[in-house]
């Protein structure tokens, strides 16, 4: 997988999130008010990319970019939350864990699960010693 279609999927993930949490709290959707939002865990996937090198190796993968994109949209954005002067209640922090990381690794999971099955050879495909 290309890794730009892998950090564009992630990116509509975190905006997902956002645009979510944004909606559920009646902050309304205004650009400027989701890119507020949206900049410190934008900044933290980007950090989770470049601790990884994700773009290097295997960018749709689970595992090193996948949990990276993950914990660096939620960990690094937190800090970057705190710095930038929002909230980070714990009840934030657990639901941002378990919404990204099902958003950011279910979308790999699907992918990699999508893929295997194409890659299954029938029975009797004539391969067999």
């Amino acid at each position: 997988m290309p890794a730009v279609v892998a950090a564009a999927a992630d990116v509509c993930c975190v905006l997902v999130f956002v645009i979510i949490g944004r909606a559920s709290h009646t902050k309304g959707e205004s650009l400027a008010g989701i890119a507020s939002t949206a900049w410190p865990f934008l900044a933290g996937l980007a950090i989770g990319w470049i601790v990884t090198l994700a773009w290097r190796r295997r960018p749709g993968g689970l595992v090193p970019a996948g949990v990276g994109a993950w914990l660096g949209t939620v960990a690094a954005g937190m800090v970057l939350r705190v710095i930038g002067g929002q909230g980070t209640a714990v009840s934030f922090i657990i639901v941002a864990l378990i919404f990204n990381g099902l958003f950011l690794l279910g979308w790999r999971t699907v992918v990699l699960l999508a893929g295997r099955r194409g890659h299954v050879r029938p029975a009797g495909g004539g391969n067999e010693v």
